[in-house]
């Protein structure tokens, strides 16, 4: 995996990145009856619903409850307006997002199982965290000051405490027991370590690479990486405590929410139901907060898996059994969108400059 630079650099760029990817729709292609016309109004009428897909029917309840025209419309045409409606309201909500590339997926469902919407991250490699993984040396460079250690510690420990709610990620600590467990049978420290590799990998004593060890891949991590270098909002300068601050309250905001018509859900017994080819996918989230540059073969190793099949990259699924249950998955994409707005600001801004 490699460090991502998905940000467009100009106003052509933005036209065309891939941020601003439409909406991708699953659907079948449901049965036209010339001259069959419908009304879109909140009592939809059973002639609306027959020759659509399940997941048309729900989404179309909901569109009809925010319709005004009393248009009589063609099925064909009253499919078109479903579409239409539900994609122009996703991609206004997705589209400030630059952190990651977010698309949302129609399920249709079956006999047994209810249509559902699928919101799938299309972002792979580690996030580009700005300001706070500046290093040392450039302190004096065009680049500008380099921060703090404590105030780069305190944002990096809140990127990593309320990321994982909103995205498919993973950090050092997945790392480092991905790593122990493929290496070391699950040992974190030198000893343990080497005689995991001695008796149950059968490794050469004299092949043994000391770099390789528990204790050298814990000392490769820059010290903003390191949870107890953070300090209190207290000491640090107003504007990037309340970064934080709101960063935080968004979190709240999201794990408050119930199961139920939440757009950021995970369930992955639910997940394999729908989209049986994620069974055989790697576990491993495709986006990290580990930096590339400092753990580039741990993060080749761990990855080979998701390179090679797919990562499971579905950040979560809503199964939707009404109309209701569309307007609920609507406000939770907002509340979701609006922390990855409030780790993009908080990323973005450095908190040295003017």
């Amino acid at each position: 995996m490699r460090a991502l630079s998905p940000r467009p650099t100009s106003a052509a760029a933005a036209g065309t990145s891939r941020f601003s990817r439409p909406v991708v729709s699953a659907s079948r292609r449901s049965v036209d009856l010339a001259g069959r016309a419908v009304r879109l109004s909140p009592d939809v009428p059973v002639v609306f619903d027959a020759p659509l897909a399940p997941h048309h029917k729900v989404i179309g309840r909901w569109v009809a409850m925010r319709e005004t025209s009393v248009r009589r419309k063609t099925r064909t045409e009253a499919r078109r307006q479903i579409e239409r409606v539900f994609d122009a309201a996703v991609l206004e909500i997705l589209a400030p997002l630059q952190l990651a590339d977010l698309r949302v997926v129609p399920l249709v469902g079956d006999d047994i199982l209810p249509p559902a919407l699928a919101l799938i991250c299309d972002s792979i490699g580690s996030l580009e965290l700005g300001w706070i993984e500046k290093s040392n040396v450039l302190s004096q460079t065009l680049v500008g000051a380099v921060p703090p250690v404590k105030w780069r510690a305190t944002a990096y420990k809140a990127l990593g405490e309320t990321l994982k709610s909103v995205l498919p990620i993973f950090g050092y600590d997945d790392l480092f027991e991905h790593i122990a467990a493929y290496y070391w049978e699950g040992e974190t420290d030198d000893a343990a370590a080497v005689k995991a590799m001695l008796e149950w990998h059968g490794t050469d004593p004299n092949e043994i690479d000391e770099e390789m060890l528990p204790s050298a891949i814990n000392a490769r991590r820059p010290a903003w990486m390191i949870a107890t270098n953070a300090g209190p909002l207290k000491a640090l300068p107003a504007g990037l405590r309340d970064r934080i601050c709101r960063l935080r309250a968004a979190h709240k905001a999201i794990t408050s929410l119930k199961p139920d018509g939440n757009a950021w859900h995970f369930d992955f017994e639910e997940i394999g139901a729908y989209v049986s080819d994620y069974e055989d996918c790697s576990t491993l989230p495709p986006l990290t907060l580990v930096p590339f540059d400092h753990f580039a073969r741990e993060l080749d190793e761990v990855g080979r898996h998701g390179m090679e099949t797919r990562f499971m990259d579905i950040v979560g699924l809503c199964l939707l059994s009404d109309a209701d249950k569309v307007e609920r998955w609507f406000t939770s994409l907002k509340l979701g969108v609006e922390l990855l707005l409030a780790a993009q600001d908080l990323i973005d801004t450095d908190p040295v400059k003017p």
